[in-house]
């Protein structure tokens, strides 16, 4: 049996972003936004700023799963996210691990191509996403990019995004987030949310900035801490979306590119 602690207690399985926008930087602080309690195994590093990313090493798999092991059979996990898995050994043994270890309430950002449509991942990884990590999902959130890949289509209209998230969930996650960020016009940052059930369009306020690095860590951080506090996924994921919109509006103007979102808003 996993143990539990007085608070909850949830794992970000990601990337170390040395800018502090995105990655495990920006979940943790997102977690204890949440007043929940963050921990982390790190699957690669990168030499990250404002401007980009110029070298990523990947961690041995052996040594994610050791992180993965030490947090669970100690401190125990009530909700799980993922980020960036980088290769298709680690997305594998990372799978391997959610079941062995009874990871619950995960949620998997499945960070295969930017924003900006650059695909980060190979093939060869994609394919193991689909097959072994994202049918443990409780709650999957492709952007358009990636929803695009998943779904075997173009997605330019609301009704293309709300296809690809029927399809995407026939793939085995209980409930799919299709990101509407990338999108164009009156759709970008309307999101499709559909769990086998429910079809609904998440609509919020549009933010005009172009400081948003981390705004995708910090979506599918927000719902596993949302989850990890007992909310329902699609009460979790407005809630995030909620989160996520008012640092937006708090963004941090910093470096000489695209700054982060503003994850202590109150306190600034």
């Amino acid at each position: 049996m996993m143990p539990h602690s007085y608070i909850p207690v949830v794992m970000t399985i990601a990337g170390s972003d040395s800018g502090g926008g995105a990655g495990i930087q920006a979940d943790l602080r997102t977690f204890a936004f949440h007043k929940v309690h963050g921990t982390s195994a790190l699957t690669c590093i990168t030499a990250q700023n404002t401007l980009g990313v110029t070298r990523v090493d990947a961690l041995p798999p052996e040594a994610v799963v050791a992180q993965m092991e030490a947090v669970v059979k100690d401190i125990g996990v009530q909700a799980a996210k993922t980020g960036m898995l980088l290769n298709q050994e680690i997305m594998a043994i990372v799978a391997e691990q959610v079941k062995t270890l009874g990871l619950e309430n995960l949620v998997v950002d499945p960070v295969m191509v930017s924003r900006t449509g650059a695909q980060l991942i190979d093939d060869g990884a994609i394919a193991t996403l689909r097959s072994s990590l994202i049918p443990l999902a409780t709650v999957l959130t492709p952007n358009r990019y990636e929803a695009q890949i998943l779904a075997g289509m173009e997605i330019h209209t609301l009704e293309d995004m709300q296809i690809a998230a029927r399809r995407i969930h026939q793939l085995g996650a209980k409930a799919v987030l299709v990101k509407g960020g990338g999108m164009g016009g009156d759709l970008r940052g309307v999101d499709v949310w559909f769990d086998g059930q429910q079809l609904e369009t998440l609509r919020t306020e549009t933010v005009t900035t172009t400081d948003t690095h981390g705004t995708g860590c910090t979506l599918s951080a927000a719902i596993a801490a949302n989850l990890a506090l007992g909310k329902e996924p699609l009460t979790a994921t407005h809630l995030a979306k909620s989160y996520v919109t008012t640092a937006l509006k708090h963004s941090l103007r910093i470096g000489q590119g695209q700054g982060p979102v503003g994850h202590f808003f109150p306190l600034l």
